[in-house]
């Protein structure tokens, strides 16, 4: 199976210059763990709920500052035409929960632990390892 046909399709970006609470309101608001951050449409970083905690509040950067003081710039992405394993056996390598999906480095799709855990594809002996890889403490 193609990870193109779990991935959620309609995803919220936000802007570098968007601010941490106006990115912190948007994940509330649509119940997300993750924001991609994209200029123009193109990917430039991607935003956790930790992230704002980790480096925004535990770091005391002002609510009003820019998302990009705080951003990740190197993103791991997928693309559309993955397998869902394979989509897994790459979130485990990089210890990452949430994978976007782009094209021509446009964010067409994002796809999380919970999505495929939701699809119920989790059998597969890759997809098991990539939950315990993820979940690991270095």
């Amino acid at each position: 199976m193609k990870i193109e046909e779990i991935m959620t399709v309609d995803v919220e970006t936000c802007k570098p210059e968007s601010t941490l609470q106006e990115v912190a309101s948007k994940m509330r608001e649509i119940n997300v763990g993750s924001i991609p951050i994209c200029q123009e449409g193109r990917l430039v970083g991607i935003v956790t709920d930790r992230d704002i905690v980790i480096r925004g509040m535990a770091e005391q950067i002002p609510n009003d500052a820019p998302i990009s003081e705080i951003l990740s710039a190197e993103v791991i992405t997928g693309t559309a035409k993955l397998t869902i394993e394979e989509a897994a056996e790459l979130m485990a390598a990089h210890k990452i929960h949430r994978l976007p999906i782009v094209a021509d480095e446009h964010v067409i799709g994002i796809v999380s632990l919970c999505d495929l855990a939701a699809k119920d594809v989790l059998k597969t002996q890759h997809a098991e390892n990539a939950i315990v890889n993820i979940s690991k403490i270095d």
